[in-house]
């Protein structure tokens, strides 16, 4: 992963912190505990994010997650994972506040939001988000939001203050990776207008390592992922992956592609074969 001090790539910064890797990665639906740490340590990032309802922090075993996260290490950022109204996930979010404060973690006044429309689909309710968010900005959150790639609701949402827009690739969980990349490079587009270093950040519908690496291609600034390392045949292999990929995505966007072309362009060019053979030519070879 590239540090945070390499001055050809400046740092992630969200809401003041600075951060080495661009990964975001969720802490559910692993077999085991165990098993989580050891692919979120494999993935590299530096922020996790959990679940603060209460059936999640504890599970079956009667292991609480946060025994096994180093809260040194990583920065928590409590979400607001099944909540359908703007009334509940502000409750929650005031929850993991109080949660974090407890534990002295530096996030606790983070919230990923969610304020989701259906069970089905899970598509954010555009509407109950947009009014979580202006309550949580005033209640001193730095607010990470869940969103539709739509550009219009993106930029209503920093409007309301919104430390960063995190756009869906796809539906949660779904795996089917980045579905309308031209509508995320609008996002961008808004959000950046007189802003260029507003974090953007991926977040949903990653299935494997390309996507991430697509994601990163387009300059977000970052991935949130959780599925696809977690129910993959080999989350830790998985988890190194996502990593990899990661860096690769940034590097390459950095970096610049080639202009795409309809037709092929030799990589030897003509003029130096022309000239060559002319010469040998004269010289009688």
């Amino acid at each position: 992963m590239r540090s945070v001090d390499d001055p050809s790539d400046p740092p992630l910064i969200v809401a003041g912190r600075r951060f080495a890797s661009r990964l975001v990665v969720g802490t559910g639906k692993y077999s085991t505990y165990a098993d989580m740490a050891e692919c979120l340590a494999a993935s590299g990032t530096d922020c996790v994010t959990v679940a603060v309802r209460r059936e999640r922090l504890v599970n079956a075993a009667g292991e609480n997650i946060l025994e096994h996260l180093d809260t040194s290490r990583y920065t928590l950022l409590p979400n607001t994972a099944g909540c359908f109204t703007a009334d509940d996930a502000v409750r929650v979010a005031r929850l993991g506040r109080e949660l974090l404060r407890d534990l002295g973690n530096p996030g606790s006044e983070w919230v990923k939001l969610e304020v989701l429309g259906d069970a089905k689909t899970l598509l954010p309710d555009p509407v109950g988000t947009i009014e979580a968010t202006k309550q949580l900005v005033d209640d001193g959150f730095a607010v990470l939001v869940y969103t539709s790639d739509d550009p219009v609701t993106a930029r209503r949402l920093k409007d309301a203050g919104a430390a960063s827009v995190m756009p869906a690739g796809s539906p949660i969980g779904s795996g089917q990776g980045i579905l309308n990349a031209n509508n995320l490079r609008i996002c961008m587009e808004y959000l950046k207008d007189g802003d260029p270093t507003y974090p953007v950040i991926v977040d949903a519908g990653v299935g494997t390592a390309s996507d991430v690496a697509a994601a990163m291609e387009l300059g977000v600034d970052g991935v949130l992922l959780n599925t696809a390392i977690a129910h993959a045949s080999d989350p830790l292999r998985m988890a190194r992956a996502m990593a990899a990929a990661c860096d690769a995505g940034r590097q390459a966007f950095l970096a610049g592609r080639i202009p795409k072309r309809l037709y092929a362009t030799a990589s030897s060019p003509d003029e130096g074969r022309v000239g060559t053979a002319a010469a040998a030519r004269k010289e009688g070879v």
